[in-house]
């Protein structure tokens, strides 16, 4: 069994080691550290800008690291100036380091929960959806969707004056199409179909 999960962890590892070795950051991994050491924090280097805004449980979890084991390779690539990471909340979101803005990283934030990112899914492909058609369309209660709008709001991503209207649609747009495999299905499906939301008038 435990011969297994180091098998998927080590294959898990060299995918994202892949991605890193080729990502053109700075601060990369010491000749000083072992093997094991270098992969593991190449795959986090190649990890970060696939999955930007993603909090430490879910780096963790998908890079199938211990919790230790992460921690250490995390506070070494912060300290070489490879990544930086934002408290959200409950919690800790890593990015490559001078990618993205303020804004960014909110936004990176909640399309990475799942009712916000849903609510902005359905407000892009329909901007006059009302509270109770977000609702119907996410399967979740009238409240869920207005706590969520709360918070949109309070970062910035959401007006509620008048109904529900995204404040930042080409943002949100942008980083939805660009990160859609690091979502999920849905996702990746509006992303596929995002050509058509897009007007051009040369």
């Amino acid at each position: 069994m435990t011969e297994g999960f180091d098998g998927r962890k080590r294959e898990t590892l060299r995918r994202f080691a892949a991605v890193g070795a080729a990502a053109p950051f700075v601060g990369t991994a010491s000749a000083d550290d072992g093997t094991d050491e270098n992969e593991t924090r190449e795959a986090i280097r190649g990890y970060v800008p696939t999955t930007p805004g993603a909090h430490f449980s879910k780096l963790r979890d998908d890079l199938r690291l211990g919790t230790g084991e992460a921690q250490y390779h995390l506070r070494k690539l912060e300290e070489a100036g490879a990544i930086e990471s934002v408290k959200d909340a409950d919690y800790r979101r890593f990015f490559p380091a001078g990618r993205f803005d303020a804004t960014d990283k909110r936004a990176l934030g909640y399309l990475r929960r799942e009712t916000p990112r849903g609510m902005v899914l359905a407000l892009l492909r329909d901007p006059d959806a009302t509270g109770a058609d977000l609702a119907n369309a996410l399967g979740v209660s009238r409240p869920t969707i207005s706590a969520a709008a709360a918070d949109l709001e309070a970062a910035g991503l959401l007006d509620r004056t008048d109904g529900y209207a995204l404040t930042e649609p080409e943002r949100l747009l942008t980083l939805v199409v660009r990160y859609a495999d690091s979502f999920d299905a849905e996702a990746v499906a509006f992303a596929d179909e995002a050509a058509s939301l897009v007007a051009y008038d040369p």
